[in-house]
């Protein structure tokens, strides 16, 4: 069975621990901010026998525990968001150590379909400019960063797909909610909203663990809607 280090043992955290037999893996080790505050939980003796690493910690600690874990030689899933400013630096660290991460803003597995569905929405609607788009989320209240990851990567599929016009984005947080993502086009005729609500967090989780099986013994940067639907 290979063995799995979490890094951000929070609920995301705990969730994973509860489901990674399903998937094969041990939890072998669990990092939070008790024992790597200061990155120190990233040592050969701590990741000694570990295969794979997913981090759902926080933004400000993405970078420095990519660069620790990757050091180490250690293949891994990153689920945390907000971090975007360092991808350089993060996929430097990627090549240089010669392993292998799947990076997401979102790992479930019906956001991932989403993002295509809201690709192909924005690209025939692109040459029609009676059409204006909105793209709205709503998220727990201790979700550290707004918009989400999950949004800017919509508003990046909208954009990429030839939608050349505004784009009105907006982000609210409140109680316990696990995150809806709305996409909406409109004009004097009509309205087109496509929207995906979670209903817990088990899906992220899942996703996260499928991303686990497949990066083990893989090398290079990838994204999960890359491997997800192959």
């Amino acid at each position: 069975m290979p063995n799995l280090a979490i890094v951000g043992y929070g609920k995301m955290g705990r969730l994973i621990e509860q489901l990674a037999p399903e998937y094969g893996f041990a939890a072998a080790l669990k990092l939070d901010e008790f024992n790597n505050a200061d990155f120190e939980g990233l040592t050969p003796e701590n990741f000694r026998g570990i295969d794979v690493a997913i981090d759902f910690s926080i933004p400000a600690a993405v970078r420095r525990n990519v660069e620790g874990v990757a050091a180490l030689g250690v293949n891994i899933v990153l689920g945390t968001t907000g971090w975007l400013e360092h991808a350089d630096a993060i996929q430097a660290a990627v090549a240089k150590h010669g392993i292998g991460l799947v990076w997401s803003p979102n790992y479930s597995i019906g956001v991932n379909a989403f993002f295509r569905l809201v690709a192909e929405a924005a690209r025939l609607l692109a040459g029609q400019p009676e059409y204006g788009a909105w793209a709205w989320e709503i998220h727990h209240s201790t979700k550290k960063d707004a918009p989400s990851g999950t949004l800017l990567k919509l508003v990046e599929e909208i954009k990429k797909s030839g939608y050349g016009r505004a784009i009105d984005v907006s982000s609210n947080r409140a109680g316990a909610h696990p995150g809806t993502h709305e996409i909406g086009f409109d004009s004097a005729a009509d309205t087109i909203v496509l929207r995906h609500t979670a209903r817990s967090r088990e899906g992220f989780a899942r996703g996260a663990l499928k991303a686990a099986q497949w990066v083990v013994g893989k090398k290079g940067f990838h994204e999960f809607n890359e491997i997800v639907f192959s």
